[in-house]
């Protein structure tokens, strides 16, 4: 695996301009943990210790399953079954295999998510950038 370049810059609410740069073999735990730092930063919102469960009846289906993509999958490719499986098991409640499928097309068309692979292996990932924090990631 080549060596790549990931750099985070964020803004904190008093304007004031960080700049995290990591050059090497970047994995999943290493790129959390840059996440973790940009939010401890105040660059991200924290989800609390468990805010799926105790705040199950005031969303909406669509808003629980951006929660879940955005809690449980941040950073990588996810397929509408995995997604499923993950909102079934924080929330406790079913949901459809076609529900889950329309709200992530829907997430894409508004540029949350972007999406790989063929018609019936489509992949889906959270695009690189948060807002206040804008995430970029550069290959060499």
């Amino acid at each position: 695996m080549p060596a790549r370049k990931m750099r985070i810059e964020l803004f904190d609410s008093e304007g004031n301009k960080y700049t995290i740069a990591f050059e090497g073999q970047i994995t999943r735990e290493k790129a959390l943990r840059l996440l973790d730092l940009v939010e401890l930063l105040g660059g991200m919102p924290s989800g609390g210790a468990n805010p799926g469960i105790t705040l199950s009846n005031e969303f909406s289906k669509y808003d629980k399953v951006r929660m879940i993509i955005q809690k449980r999958f941040p950073i990588v490719w996810v397929s509408s079954k995995e997604v499923r499986s993950a909102y079934e098991q924080e929330f406790k409640e079913p949901i459809s295999l076609s529900t889950v499928a329309t709200y992530l097309a829907r997430l894409t068309s508004k540029g949350l998510l972007v999406k790989m692979g063929g018609s019936n292996r489509l992949k889906y990932r959270m695009t690189t950038s948060f807002s206040p924090a804008t995430i970029k990631q550069h290959v060499p």
